[in-house]
């Protein structure tokens, strides 16, 4: 069993960054596959990046292509997302995952731990 905690959430305004963090707990996080989503009000969840253990690769949904970075710590057993140049139509909750199969994947419903969100806002 892995408990994920996300942070580093907050207010920003347009062009400006953040990086969330995702903890992990019970389990370490080095063989499994890591990604971000995030949800907007009306709005389905959308997968942002993955980063997979299995075969060491990583992928970008094009609307944060050149923006996002995904990250992981393996010896603080976190999971780091890296925002820059953020706009308004990245506010959202931002939920990190995480697969013991190593494979990383854009669909939800691989990914058997969940964080419980941190809020990112971007206004001005």
């Amino acid at each position: 069993q892995v408990q994920l905690v996300e942070s580093g959430g907050g207010w920003v305004q347009p062009g400006g960054s953040l990086r969330l963090s995702c903890a992990a707990a019970g389990s370490t996080l080095a063989h499994y596959a890591v990604a971000w989503f995030r949800q907007a009000p009306g709005k389905e969840r959308e997968a942002l990046s993955y980063d997979s253990a299995r075969d060491i690769s990583t992928w970008y949904a094009e609307s944060v292509k050149g923006r996002f970075t995904i990250s992981r710590d393996n010896a603080k057993n976190t999971v780091f997302l890296q925002m820059n140049s953020l706009k308004p139509e990245d506010t959202a909750v931002y939920f990190c995952a995480a697969d013991p199969s190593g494979w990383g994947s854009h669909w939800a419903e691989r990914y058997d731990y969940w964080g419980q969100g941190t809020q990112v806002t971007v206004s001005s």
